[in-house]
């Protein structure tokens, strides 16, 4: 299947250049589509800041990139026990990282969500 995802060309100043265009605010990346995603932090991560990725369960989502903001940290346990039980891995790490890992993962044709969060 053909992909048409949105390439990750910049990352700061509170926002993303996706494909060109900038977006501010932190993004969330399902299914080649992009769009604003309230999270400005991990502390405000929960699984309902990522229910529509937990509804499409995982025949669409392999797992979901976490970029975590400036520093990596561990993202709250309630929301890595409803990705679990969900099916949905998590792979997380600082969001410059995970900007950088997104591309690469887009390219090799992987199935993943992109919660980024806006530095």
């Amino acid at each position: 299947m053909a992909r048409n995802a949105p390439s990750v060309d910049a990352y700061g100043d509170g926002g993303f250049r996706l494909s060109g265009a900038r977006h501010e605010g932190s993004v969330l990346i399902v299914q080649d589509q992009a769009r604003p995603w309230s999270v400005r932090s991990l502390a405000e991560l929960t699984p309902e800041s990522l229910a529509e990725v937990i509804a499409l369960g995982p025949r669409e989502v392999e797992f979901v990139l976490l970029g975590v903001g400036l520093t990596n940290a561990q993202p709250p346990r309630p929301v890595r026990e409803a990705l679990a039980r969900a099916g949905i891995g998590l792979e997380f790490m600082d969001t410059a990282t995970a900007a950088r890992t997104y591309n690469l993962l887009t390219a090799e044709g992987r199935r993943l969500a992109a919660a980024l969060i806006a530095i």
